[in-house]
């Protein structure tokens, strides 16, 4: 046995996370694109049928109020709310990112008042996130500036209105600086809208403590909701009264079932709300939040990080010199729970990867993707993981 698999074993029999793994489907492959689809909670195939077949099967439309349907959307949000550091009364769960970016930008330039027109965006940024700014721009009548999140503060002026921000780059798992962007962007007297699809459910991020007025994520990565499951959308509870959605719909109405012909938003976090809640998908969501019971954000984050070290030491061990180039930062301060390595033939190593039981993921033009998602990756599985790359590699 070589010296990285004997120290897997090791750190395995002291990890406190690894009781966890059983309480997730999973087989003999190397899983390492839970940052792109997490795995399916054990829990979940049970719930969904007791939602199709007794509560829509058999309550029907009793189940709107008898099975909580209705008030799911921000009971959702409180059970995410302790995983982004935020109190109750603050998250509401419905629609898609990209949706939920549009109305917290939106938002965020009516909230920043007149005389201020520009809008900011990470030059990094996932693309959707550049299509939607792009588009808010023009609906606000803002200019569009991509600057690279490093850059923000330099960048910041009286005409800032918005600034939306990555906590963490989906190509190289860059943590970026949200406390310290969060106070600059604050301190110039625009509005930070933070979007943590990478983030949430891999690491502590603080919202209510580092003052983040509106945040965005997706829920079908590190926390496991399933394919298209809700994204979910923060509002900071000193500025509830203050954010103006886009989209404002019946369910954000304050009297959803008055049927008034005049809008008048709801109060706290539920004006986030849009339409009718896709209840099967939300459900789904709700009962694979429970593998976080009894779990912290911080043992989760530990996890991360010796998961990823350990990972970065097995590829110096195994890999050829020169034949990969790690693209995400070393230090733990800037790094999410990814790590990127850059191969010229990266599409076509990632494909024989997954021919070998080692999955993760490509992105163009030389990325090979992996991502280590605490609850249920070990050790083991990330030394096999480098010792694969370094066969296929060969």
């Amino acid at each position: 046995m070589s010296e990285p698999a004997e120290r897997a074993q090791k750190l395995d029999a002291v990890d406190e996370l690894a009781g966890k793994r059983t309480e997730f489907v999973l087989d003999d492959v190397v899983y390492l694109d839970g940052n792109s689809l997490g795995a399916l909670p054990a829990v979940v195939p049970g719930r969904v049928e007791d939602v199709v077949r007794r509560q829509w099967g058999e309550l029907r439309i009793r189940s709107w109020e008898e099975s909580g349907w209705w008030t799911a959307p921000e009971r959702i949000g409180d059970r995410i709310a302790p995983l982004v550091g935020a109190a109750p009364g603050q998250i509401v769960v419905g629609d898609s990112t990209s949706v939920n970016v549009l109305k917290a930008l939106v938002g965020a330039v009516r909230m920043a008042g007149e005389g201020r027109d520009e809008l900011l965006v990470d030059a990094t940024t996932f693309p959707t996130d550049g299509y939607i700014a792009e588009s808010a721009a023009r609906m606000t009548g803002c200019t569009l500036r991509p600057v690279a999140p490093a850059d923000v503060p330099g960048a910041l002026g009286d005409r800032t209105a918005a600034v939306l921000l990555n906590h963490v780059d989906y190509r190289t798992g860059r943590l970026h600086d949200l406390p310290g962007l969060t106070a600059a962007v604050r301190a110039a007297g625009a509005v930070a809208v933070w979007d943590l699809c990478h983030s949430a459910g891999a690491l502590p991020v603080g919202l209510d403590e580092h003052g983040v007025d509106l945040a965005v994520g997706c829920t079908y990565k590190y926390l496991n909701g399933g394919p298209g499951s809700p994204a979910y959308l923060y509002v900071r509870r000193e500025v509830q009264d203050r954010f103006d959605s886009p989209l404002p719909g019946w369910n954000s109405h304050a009297e959803p079932f008055g049927m008034r012909s005049d809008f008048e938003a709801a109060p706290g976090a539920l004006r986030g709300r849009v339409g009718t809640p896709d209840i099967l998908s939300m459900l789904a969501l709700e009962a694979a939040l429970e593998v976080w019971d009894g779990v912290s954000v911080e043992a989760v984050r530990a996890k991360s990080l010796a998961l990823t070290d350990f990972f970065l030491e097995c590829v110096a061990a195994y890999v050829p010199a020169g034949r990969v180039e790690c693209v995400t930062p070393v230090a733990h301060g800037e790094r999410g729970s990814q790590i990127a390595l850059r191969c010229d033939d990266a599409g076509d190593v990632m494909k024989r990867l997954i021919e070998r039981g080692v999955v993760g993921d490509f992105r163009a033009p030389d990325v090979l993707r992996f991502g280590f998602t605490p609850l249920y990756v070990g050790f083991a599985d990330v030394e096999r993981a480098a010792r694969v790359l370094a066969q296929t590699l060969a």
